[in-house]
């Protein structure tokens, strides 16, 4: 009995039998993944963008901070797929049951996609306000504005006493 467990273990330990890592097909003809830089930025009119140099389109989306001061948010009026807007030009609007506020380009480019799911639910924006409520997708023309706004400190004290 033991001189069986001796053989199956020395058989185990044998060279024949050791694991390789096994690589998926294609693995080391694959080109190195390159790094994404995604930055995320504020203006004081209370817009955040996030950016993906990758892509080179910005996100835009008001902050959590703007939804809470409006209160509960009932109609969204989005620009128009394909215009041309320069940084601080207005593209919208937000109503709520408090209060109305325009919504500025935080950087110039090209609409290049709207969240049509806006329009039916509105209060989306209350829900997740910089996340699923995001308001478009604009195609930087100038990807050097993103780097004069706010970072997320520089917006949290231009609100907080």
């Amino acid at each position: 009995m033991q001189s069986a467990l001796r053989a199956v273990s020395r058989s185990r330990s044998s060279p024949l039998l050791k694991r390789h890592a096994i690589l998926p097909i294609g693995a080391l003809s694959r080109p190195y993944l390159f790094r994404t830089l995604v930055t995320k930025r504020y203006t004081v009119e209370h817009e955040a963008v996030v950016f993906d140099d990758s892509t080179g389109v910005g996100i835009v989306s008001i902050t959590d901070h703007a939804q809470s001061v409006l209160g509960d948010v009932v109609f969204v009026e989005l620009p128009t797929l394909g215009t041309e807007v320069a940084q601080g030009d207005q593209i919208g609007a937000v109503e709520s049951v408090k209060a109305a506020s325009d919504i500025y380009a935080p950087v110039s480019g090209t609409i290049e996609e709207i969240n049509e799911t806006l329009s039916s639910e509105p209060g989306l924006l209350n829900k997740s306000a910089e996340e699923k409520g995001w308001l478009c997708k604009i195609k930087l023309s100038n990807p050097s504005e993103i780097e004069k706004l706010l970072t997320e400190e520089a917006y949290k004290s231009s609100y907080e006493p």
